[in-house]
């Protein structure tokens, strides 16, 4: 067992990662879960299908990590040279195992319901010389190998397949080849104010911080995720050290703060809406259920969303939600007057307790001197009434539904927490 820092590589193997045809997201899943166990990752190395080029980097990553990650090239056709590249590089004789053959045959067997030829067959032949890592969500099985006192591990580069194998195998393997510092992480999530006004406010707050202690910016859309680390040998201290500070770090950012938790806007209003049995509804325009998607990728979420209308056309205003036409006519789509009754008439027409309704213009196309690409109108309907607020983004139209999205939800937030402030 090594008391040093144990630092970990990351090698993906695929052309298509470096022509971006498919983006790389193994690696960041990756990282963050070696990061939970105190593993840090120094180097992320992408390579094509190129026998010399896999070599190098398992030669290059070997001289400075202690633990290599692979993922990629285990697939049953012939531009998969992964596992015959690793069979050479330790040494070893691939020979059929058993388990993963029964596998293959069983998936076959089960969902595929088709021949299996002798490719696939192929795909259950591991070299000798590896602990073979068994693959309950595809047909590929993966390999750990060590080599002076290093680990190299060989996983599939589809990502459900990898997160099977590091979830079950590898993670919790690993603490017990390497002594590992402990790990602790307090998040919190802010909105509605930027990174430098929060950096700004906090700045003797971070300036104090010990030096075990780290604070991470995480900026997305509107939103910063703060989060502190503290890494250090005796876990109960840096425990108690880090949960004094974060109180402290909570107390100056009440009043933005969301939720004390590692979770996002559309989790921390589905806790509100469960934890006081409330319900909502959504009615969108310019999002296209975006919004809807967001509120229903939370697990739980049926106890508390009943559902939404995609008004995308007016006609759909008008017949579905009951739009008045005059509205429509004298104001337009994207307009105060109109989220209003989109709203309003969202909560009567599916019975919750609040509705979120959205109109706007994502563009590229569809501004106009008084109502540019970006304008937005959002509205709550809630018991004590229906609010209103307009917002400006200013982004490409994927990005606009995206920021649109987060402002719409959280004046949803901030509705419910003043309507909790009242009853209380």
């Amino acid at each position: 067992m090594s008391n040093k820092r144990v630092y970990a590589s990351i090698i993906t193997i695929g052309d298509e990662l470096l022509i971006g045809q498919t983006i790389d997201t193994n690696s960041a899943w990756m990282a963050q879960e070696l990061n939970k166990l105190g593993i840090w990752v120094k180097r992320r190395v992408a390579v094509g299908d190129v026998w010399d080029e896999i070599w190098n980097a398992l030669d290059q990553e070997s001289k400075q990590s202690q633990v290599i990650l692979i993922t990629g090239g285990l697939g049953p056709t012939a531009d998969d040279i992964t596992k015959p590249l690793l069979n050479e590089y330790f040494g070893g004789k691939l020979v059929v195992d058993q388990a993963a053959l029964q596998n293959v045959k069983d998936i076959f067997e089960k969902y595929i319901k088709r021949t299996m030829l002798d490719v696939n067959l192929k795909q259950a032949e591991v070299p000798d010389v590896c602990t073979v890592i068994q693959n309950k969500r595809g047909t590929a099985p993966g390999m750990w190998f060590e080599k002076d006192g290093k680990v190299f591990i060989s996983m599939p580069g589809v990502p459900n397949e990898m997160k099977g194998m590091m979830t079950d195998f590898v993670l919790p393997r690993l603490p017990k080849m390497f002594s590992l510092p402990a790990v602790v992480h307090r998040t919190l999530l802010t909105a509605g104010i930027g990174e430098s006004y929060i950096a700004d406010r906090i700045k003797d707050f971070e300036a104090a911080l010990p030096g075990y202690i780290k604070l991470a910016y995480l900026p997305n859309f509107g939103m910063v995720r703060l989060r502190l680390t503290a890494t250090g040998e005796n876990e109960s201290e840096i425990t108690a050290e880090i949960d004094r500070l974060f109180v402290d770090l909570q107390s100056q950012l009440e009043d933005v703060m969301v939720i004390n938790e590692d979770k996002n806007l559309e989790e921390a209003i589905g806790l509100m809406l469960a934890k006081h049995g409330k319900t909502l509804a959504t009615a969108e325009s310019c999002t296209g259920g975006y919004i809807s998607h967001l509120i229903t990728s939370v697990p739980g979420s049926s106890k508390y969303f009943k559902g939404g209308v995609v008004s995308y056309d007016n006609t759909v205003k008008e017949n579905v939600l009951g739009v008045d036409a005059d509205t429509l006519d004298n104001h337009g789509a994207v307009s105060e007057e109109t989220v209003f009754e989109m709203a309003t008439a969202a909560k009567e027409l599916i019975k919750t307790d609040y509705a979120l309704a959205v109109s706007g213009i994502m563009g590229p196309g569809g501004g106009t001197e008084e109502k540019p690409v970006g304008t937005v109108w959002v509205a709550v309907a809630a018991k004590s009434g229906t609010v209103t607020k307009r917002f400006q983004t200013r982004y490409d139209r994927h990005r606009n539904i995206e920021v649109t999205a987060i402002n719409a939800l959280n004046l949803l937030r901030q509705t419910i927490l003043n309507d909790l402030k009242t009853i209380s």
